[in-house]
């Protein structure tokens, strides 16, 4: 009975405590990328570099398999190989053809000691990157019975050629680097997917509601043709309202949009705090009487003065303030707007309702940009708006069970001196 263990388990027979302990660490870092990098190109980068330390050799090169034209590319190269932007742009080898090729298509290293002794020497490729092969080790990349590419090693330094220790460790290697690029495509196709239906959920929930937006304004319109037409001036009073409250809606849209789209810094001004929720509650009067909503106000008198991006906190009050009107029944509904220094440092502007609430299941998910609770009524970028200008603030935004059953939502703000925002 033949007791000798398969090639696949046969320990390398090293030649050195040293050169067993570099190619070993070289085996961990590359299973250590396919766990830290999911970026497919700076993960081959990683793989050819670690390669040519394995096999201790003058340049290596990695080319990827194409299923749809059985063709070998050169994707990465490294070391003095001449042109290597032309090697990758002009040089394909078919399955069988070049050292590569025969690897490729036999599915078994290729150690070739003398170059100009191979009948299956692509010359080609060191004719366009004016670089002398001079010996060769092409061992397959193959991943669950897949073939993933080819790593070829060039030209064993301190040596006439690559030896049978070499083909055993870069067999290791191209086995392991197969399993990560594999591992590392199945990744990045998942986050692509993820994306794409992100984008299109964001691209629906918006549609939607700028649809809604040109369906009020068309409303509008007709209603103030028909005033003009029929020279009835109430019919223009009735209409007019409808028309600045969606002029209104896309104007919010897109400063959502802009102050979403980009970091800014803040332009700092001083601001009383006092003043700047009036303006607020001044902007969204109209709604609070449509909605017959009690506005309770507990601002103190005495709150000292801030440091702030004005324009970019009117707005944040302005979501946040609209939000709570949306979401108390008519009638009944009761907001309460609140602002203290809980601390000597910090400011507190808390915004109080008595509707339904936040489930604690979405309280995290309602800051993420496109998550809507209003359907097509909502952006989805209101909260998130506001958590990115208070986040730039260096200020807090959460959301709490009010005492009043609804919600309750509390931005605090750091209180500093005007010399103390400069470095912020």
């Amino acid at each position: 009975m033949n007791n000798t263990p398969p090639k696949e388990f046969l320990a390398p027979q090293w030649e050195s405590p040293e050169e067993m302990t570099r190619v070993m660490e070289a085996l961990y870092r590359v299973h250590q990328l396919g766990m830290a990098l999911t970026d497919h190109n700076a993960l081959l980068q990683h793989i050819i570099a670690e390669s040519r330390t394995v096999a201790h050799a003058e340049a290596s090169s990695l080319m990827l398999y194409d299923p749809t034209y059985e063709e070998l590319y050169f994707h990465v190269t490294i070391g003095d190989t001449g042109d290597q932007e032309m090697l990758k742009q002009e040089v394909r080898l078919q399955l069988g053809q070049g050292i590569a090729g025969v690897a490729a298509a036999q599915r078994k290293t290729m150690n070739v000691e003398d170059v100009k002794t191979c009948p299956y020497f692509f010359a080609e490729a060191d004719s366009k990157t004016h670089f002398e092969t001079r010996n060769v080790l092409a061992t397959p990349m193959v991943d669950r019975n897949q073939l993933v590419g080819v790593i070829e090693v060039v030209n064993k330094i301190d040596a006439p050629s690559f030896s049978s220790l070499d083909v055993r460790v870069m067999e290791m290697f191209a086995t392991l680097a197969a399993s990560v690029l594999t591992n590392a495509r199945l990744i990045e196709h998942q986050i692509a997917q993820e994306r794409l239906a992100a984008i299109g959920q964001a691209v629906t929930g918006l549609s939607h509601y700028i649809k809604n937006i040109v369906a009020g304004l068309n409303s509008s319109t007709e209603l103030i043709d028909l005033g003009i037409t029929d020279n009835d001036p109430k019919m223009l009073k009735r209409s007019w309202p409808i028309l600045k409250r969606n002029v209104d809606r896309i104007s919010n849209f897109v400063q959502d949009l802009l102050s979403f789209s980009k970091p800014r810094k803040p332009l700092r001004e001083k601001c009383a705090i006092p003043y700047l929720l009036k303006e607020v509650e001044t902007t969204l009067a109209e709604r609070f009487t449509q909605k017959k909503i009690r506005l309770l106000k507990e601002i103190k008198n005495d709150l000292p003065d801030i440091w702030v991006d004005s324009n970019s906190i009117h707005r944040c009050l302005l979501n946040l303030l609209s939000n709570a009107i949306d979401a108390v029944p008519e009638n009944t509904g009761v907001v309460r707007l609140c602002a203290h220094t809980p601390t000597p440092h910090h400011l507190a502007i808390e915004i109080a309702d008595n509707g339904k609430g936040v489930p604690q299941s979405i309280r995290e998910k309602i800051f993420d940009p496109f998550f809507s609770t209003k359907g097509s009524r909502g952006t989805g970028l209101g909260l998130a708006v506001t958590r990115k200008i208070i986040k730039e603030h260096r200020g807090d935004i959460s959301v709490h069970t009010a005492p009043e059953g609804g919600a309750l939502f509390r931005v605090t703000l750091p209180l500093q001196r005007k010399e103390e925002c400069g470095s912020l």
